[in-house]
């Protein structure tokens, strides 16, 4: 079944948690671990609007399916980003305009040169890049979605548990998009394929890691990924991709649990 477009954005809203008592942070407060993944989840969601600006100059600034539905995932990750530094400020976790302003200073000029260097390989690719983008996505919010579901399991608070359940509920459908779109895609097209295939395998890492340093991936990683559970998921995570036409063997995901020290090679 295809995804309903029209519908998405009929229906896409803010994250509630007006209804939801945050005071219980107070009695029941969320461990450094947990506060530590819900920073650098933060920083992610956040940052989403730089992940757009660097779209929207690529073929898919013209699909009009894709627009439609970047700019309702832009304001949705924001607005999970929005509840999550709630939570982080209950905690007294630095959160706001000047993290945010932090995090993308410190990326220099990697981060100003970022629409140039994608404008210029994308367009290079013509239309078929647009199958690169969804399958990069969908793989990103599987990740995202795992994550969200992992720090439920490892926390086991009830307040955070139902907003990261409504956070989870909204990838759900951003994996949904993604995920038909690629599928789709690449079917029509091997070149299609084999440009994925090779961006993929050379270019693609864990969700934030183009953003957050070293340590705070690991320790990410480590915290909702380390043991054998966590090896279980990723692996399952992995197959999805495998799905993807042309895709299959890539071991995306573990491969990152083995370079950050995770798991053995």
């Amino acid at each position: 079944m295809s995804f309903d477009i029209d519908q998405y954005a009929q229906t896409s809203s803010r994250i509630r948690w007006d209804d939801l008592d945050l005071t219980s942070f107070e009695t029941q407060p969320l461990s450094e671990d947990a506060l530590r993944c819900l920073s650098y989840m933060s920083d992610v969601e956040t940052h989403t609007v730089c992940y757009l600006r660097d779209l929207l100059v690529t073929p898919s600034h013209a699909d009009p399916e894709v627009t439609v539905f970047l700019t309702m995932w832009n304001l949705e990750e924001y607005w999970h980003g929005e509840v999550l530094d709630e939570i982080l400020e209950r905690h007294g976790v630095p959160t706001g305009p000047d993290r945010t302003k932090a995090v993308r200073s410190r990326l220099g000029w990697k981060d100003r040169l970022a629409p140039i260097r994608q404008s210029l390989l994308a367009n290079i690719i013509g239309e078929d890049f647009i199958a690169t983008h969804m399958a990069w996505g969908a793989i990103n919010e599987w990740c995202a979605h795992s994550a969200y579901t992992r720090l439920i399991g490892s926390e086991n608070h009830p307040v955070l548990t139902e907003i990261l359940k409504r956070i989870a509920k909204q990838e759900t459908r951003h994996v949904a998009f993604y995920n038909s779109q690629a599928r789709d895609r690449l079917e029509r097209s091997r070149k299609a394929q084999r440009i994925a295939r090779f961006a993929l395998n050379k270019a693609w890492g864990i969700v934030g890691s183009t953003i957050m340093p070293a340590p705070e991936v690991k320790h990410m990683l480590n915290y909702l990924y380390g043991g054998e559970e966590g090896l279980a998921e990723v692996r399952r995570i992995d197959a999805k991709i495998d799905a993807l036409p042309g895709q299959h063997g890539l071991h995306l995901v573990e491969k990152e649990l083995i370079k950050y020290g995770i798991i053995a090679a």
